[in-house]
């Protein structure tokens, strides 16, 4: 691996100040967020011990971009996230998000472009398929490791539906009336 291909280190000290050894310089959280942004490449180690610590310092350029304001991430999205936790399901969601990000990044420019032509509703609808696309990769990924379609295991706590239009909800609601009305059927049948 060449020097160029290495991430830069930034350590980070007791009194909280970060030192990029890149550049010999110390740098602050917005520092980092640059370098994000800028496609550079880094770890942040804890000084004193060692420990990699690069998860928590982007959690908190993360928590500090949002208490500016900058909100990004919903809120029930973080209250799905935070129910994953300990959660069987903790393991998938990392590759699903990866995924669904990754995705996001390789058409973001024809995103860009489609929203630039649509300006208005079209620009909702292109970003509605992404997710809908995003959606339904991850509910069939959740089949293949639930067995017999079930949603949750037992004591597990319901999480809410996904809203439906109306005209899904009454596609539904017909497709369980035609249900009942075989299970009736075939339950008067004698045997």
């Amino acid at each position: 691996m060449t020097e160029q291909a290495k991430p830069t280190t930034i350590k980070k000290y007791a009194n909280r100040r970060l030192y990029n050894t890149g550049t010999s310089t110390y740098v602050t959280l917005e520092d980092l967020a640059e370098m994000v942004k800028e496609g550079e490449d880094f770890t942040v180690v804890d000084a004193k011990t060692g420990e990699e610590i690069t998860r928590s310092v982007l959690t908190q350029i993360i928590f500090e971009q949002e208490s500016k304001g900058q909100n990004l991430l919903p809120i029930t999205f973080l209250r799905q996230l935070i129910r994953f936790y300990g959660d069987s399901m903790q393991t998938l969601v990392p590759t699903y998000l990866d995924y669904s990000i990754d995705s996001l990044v390789r058409d973001q420019e024809k995103l860009r472009a489609q929203m630039t032509n649509a300006f208005g509703g079209g620009a909702i609808d292109v970003l509605h398929d992404q997710v809908k696309r995003n959606t339904d990769m991850f509910e069939q990924a959740m089949r293949m490791f639930l067995p017999f379609g079930a949603t949750q295991t037992p004591g597990e706590t319901p999480s809410p539906p996904p809203s439906r239009s109306d005209s899904d909800l009454e596609a539904l609601k017909r497709q369980m009336a035609d249900m009942q009305k075989k299970l009736d059927t075939l339950a008067d049948k004698p045997e």
